[in-house]
């Protein structure tokens, strides 16, 4: 039985750039351990945290299992949480999950669960994992021996708290004396706890950044096009104090422009909030003019009092389709983690690029918190 003073601890599976762990981390948990096979995002998560190096292993799970599980004590961990990466949901896919070689990974992190039996797991996967999920369940239940129940559900995050439209499938396991069905319910009932955001309460107070056009200018700084850092008075609003768990924040991190050419520009600048491709403004100068029915989604402009679209990885290589509501160019790295949910004084590292890559690939840190404080509940 957990001790009164004792913190619920867990473990960190491809734990990207953090968005989940550090979800769970406000809702009371203490990192025992993460693993990403990116070292750049790794690196962005351990220089968040104030965590000796030896909790972290960058390198593949599979290596992991192999080399830690049956050396490293982890003692007894409460919970291990991830996301594995998994290409075989579809349901026009007719080979077994567990079989398909490009979903190895969900495989091992079935297999970790198994070696360091914790006393809940919470995987997080795209909504079209949904498709499987009598195969899937089923996977957990013969390769873990019928130790967990399990139970899933697809949720929105926008009921969370997070100003953007995604939605996420959610599968929590637990061993017996705890029913994962019922931990599921709560975290939907205490959905109507949380307010509804918009892209304008995310990112409005942020500062105006000018059209970028100076290519090849990555160690190029300035007021117009924004910096990696700086100094900056904070407006107070509810959205910051909600991000940022009520603390101040008084630097500025992550919100630099990147180069867009001319056409671009005046592309974002002639688009009104909620155009796409195929607005009259822009057909004189739309670079796919003949396909345009193709390419419908290549630029669209976001509205301000709406939720944002879902934040993805191919930001890193264009914002074309996250074109700031009232300013020339696409949304910065900044205003991405402000609509992930990030506070503000989460900083990424690594190049540029890499910065929309973490952040698109992580989960909604007030939406892993929700997550994260019904099932601390049930520990």
């Amino acid at each position: 039985m957990q001790g009164i003073n004792k913190r619920k601890t867990f473990i960190d599976l491809f734990a990207g750039c953090g968005g989940l762990g550090l979800g769970f981390e406000n809702a009371g948990f203490e990192l025992v351990f993460a693993n990403d096979i990116d070292s750049v995002s790794l690196e962005t998560y351990k220089r968040n945290r104030s965590i000796s190096n030896d909790k972290f292993y960058c390198g593949d799970i599979n290596d992991l299992i192999e080399r830690f599980t049956h050396n490293f004590n982890f003692g007894q961990v409460d919970l291990v949480v991830g996301g594995p990466p998994c290409q075989g949901f579809s349901n026009a896919n007719r080979q077994r999950l567990i079989d398909d070689p490009r979903n190895h990974l969900y495989k091992s992190f079935i297999m970790f669960i198994k070696n360091v039996s914790p006393k809940i797991f919470v995987m997080e996967n795209v909504k079209g994992m949904a498709n499987k999920i009598d195969e899937i369940q089923n996977d957990f239940d013969v390769l873990l021996n019928g130790e967990y129940q399990t139970a899933f559900n697809v949720f929105k995050t926008s009921d969370f708290g997070v100003p953007q439209l995604r939605e996420r499938l959610i599968l929590i396991g637990a061993k017996k004396g705890i029913d994962p069905s019922r931990i599921i319910a709560e975290i939907l009932n205490k959905s109507h706890n949380y307010p509804k955001f918009t892209l304008r309460d995310a990112i409005e107070d942020l500062p105006v950044l000018m059209p970028n056009k100076i290519k090849n200018n990555s160690s190029i700084e300035n007021s117009n096009i924004g910096f990696f850092e700086t100094q900056y008075l904070y407006k107070n609003t509810p959205y910051r104090d909600f991000i940022n768990q009520g603390r101040s924040v008084n630097a500025l991190f992550n919100h630099r422009n990147r180069f867009n050419n001319d056409r671009d520009i005046e592309i974002y600048r002639r688009l009104p909030q909620g155009a796409d491709s195929l607005h009259e403004s822009i057909k004189d100068i739309m670079p796919y003019s003949s396909r345009n029915h193709i390419f419908k989604d290549k630029y669209y402009k976001l509205k301000y009092d709406d939720f944002c679209r879902t934040i993805t990885s191919h930001m890193k290589f264009d914002c074309n389709m996250y074109i700031h509501p009232t300013q020339s160019r696409g949304l910065s790295p900044r205003e991405a983690a402000r609509v992930q949910t990030f506070p503000d004084d989460y900083v990424f590292y690594g190049p540029y690029n890499s910065w929309y890559k973490q952040i698109g690939n992580a989960v909604p840190v007030k939406f892993a918190e929700a997550i994260g404080k019904v099932v601390s509940e049930w520990l």
